[in-house]
């Protein structure tokens, strides 16, 4: 089964607002068997927004829309969807006692602008959202069904998780998707892509493999759309165990995931602690695994040693293998992992030191150079890396490789 997503606003157009609606929605309906079969955005507009209408209709029975459901004057869907399904508007009473709460939960006094979004198309079912102001609204005629959301991502979610998703299962059948993903890091897509090109091959029919990119991390999902059958499910797990013995050497895990999530549930199981000295990377390496909810309890910390003279003195490195090597340099990088450890504590550390750009690049060190060193209980491995991309890519694939090397000393410890 198919759908279509639309996505309505002014401000997704100008590149003032990113779209990540439409990626979480095609994440979750496929998980449900329906896919994407097209996606647009349009503005505050209703021609615009009727056309889309029509356009998706015609080709499927599914349309998913977000956006254009705020108080304000700007916010033309509701009134739009009146007139496509050429109806009145009716207020529902329950969303007004929600409106109600929600402002005197908080304190404010609710205007007559807020009470009118109880007022909706009287052809539409109400999607309760107990995220914020603006229900959802489903409309079914003719056999074709819309989902209209704001477009706040946390309320458009809770719409689809606790009124959208059952409706669905409830209105149409899909055939289930089922997937098994692994990621990989620090190999190109079409070196990976030769790589894997007799596993392709050998894939059952209706098997397919593909490759999502992001920086030098690789998510490779394998995918059937078969009905679920006991043979699909064990030739599904036969193909991806072959997949991972064919990625061993670049595997981050065996899942959907990252370097640091990695770590966090390592360091968690193995009740050790983690410090990170960071040179070229500034603090990311920090401020990525602080984002993983639970780490509290593993990690104490991070010596941002920017400078050559913080490095000596916050860290204690040799000024005499700065002169001889260079700060950006293997020995510099292990003597980073190594003193953080000891300054602050820890079981085990991460450091980096290396060239950003887009300059500070020479022939023997160009742009992209980066050491990374790994410390645990004392043992110290360091690799040197040629990263390509922007100043930014470069920091984020610096941080992934980090955590990723740190993961590879604590499995070979196990």
């Amino acid at each position: 089964m198919f759908a279509e997503i639309i996505t309505v606003g002014d401000e997704l157009l100008i590149g003032q607002t990113v779209d990540t609606n439409s990626a979480w929605l095609g994440s979750a309906l496929n998980q449900h068997g329906i896919r994407i079969k097209k996606r647009c955005a349009v503005a505050d507009d209703a021609h615009e927004i009727r056309q889309a209408l029509d356009a998706a209709f015609a080709r499927v029975d599914l349309v998913l829309m977000t956006g254009g459901l705020g108080p304000t004057k700007d916010d033309i869907t509701k009134k739009v969807l009146c007139d496509y399904y050429a109806c009145g508007e009716r207020e529902d009473t329950e969303v007004l006692a929600l409106l109600e709460r929600y402002f005197r939960d908080r304190g404010r006094v609710m205007l007559e602008i807020n009470r009118g979004q109880a007022v909706l198309p009287a052809a539409c079912e109400t999607l309760m959202n107990l995220r914020g102001t603006a229900p959802g609204m489903w409309f079914d005629r003719d056999g074709k069904v819309l989902i209209s959301m704001p477009g706040v991502p946390y309320e458009m979610q809770y719409i689809m998780e606790h009124g959208g998703f059952p409706r669905i299962r409830e209105r149409f059948r899909s055939t289930p998707v089922t997937h098994r993903t692994l990621t990989v890091i620090n190999i190109a897509e079409s070196l990976l892509s030769k790589h894997l090109e007799t596993f392709e091959a050998a894939l059952p029919k209706g098997f397919k493999l593909a490759y999502l990119p992001n920086l030098n991390l690789i998510r490779l999902r394998i995918s059937t759309g078969s009905e679920r059958r006991a043979n699909d499910e064990a030739a599904l797990d036969t193909a991806f165990h072959a997949l991972q013995e064919a990625c061993r050497e670049w595997m981050v895990a065996a899942e959907d995931t990252t370097p640091p999530e990695v770590t966090a549930r390592l360091l968690l199981q193995k009740k050790l602690q983690l410090a990170t000295a960071e040179s070229c990377t500034g603090g990311n390496l920090a401020h990525t695994y602080t984002l993983i909810p639970g780490v509290s309890a593993t990690y104490r910390g991070s010596v941002v040693a920017y400078a050559n003279d913080i490095k000596k003195l916050l860290l204690g490195v040799n000024p005499a293998d700065i002169e001889a090597y260079g700060a950006v340099s293997e020995p510099v990088a292990k003597a980073m992992a190594l003193a953080v450890c000891q300054k602050l504590g820890t079981d085990c550390s991460i450091s980096t030191t290396g060239i950003a750009g887009p300059d500070g690049g020479t022939a023997e060190k160009p742009v992209g150079t980066v050491f990374i060193a790994a410390a645990l209980n004392s043992k110290v491995h360091s690799e040197r890396f040629r990263f390509f991309g922007t100043r930014d890519q470069i920091i984020q694939r610096s941080t992934w490789t980090g955590f990723h090397l740190l993961n590879r000393l604590l499995e070979s410890e196990a």
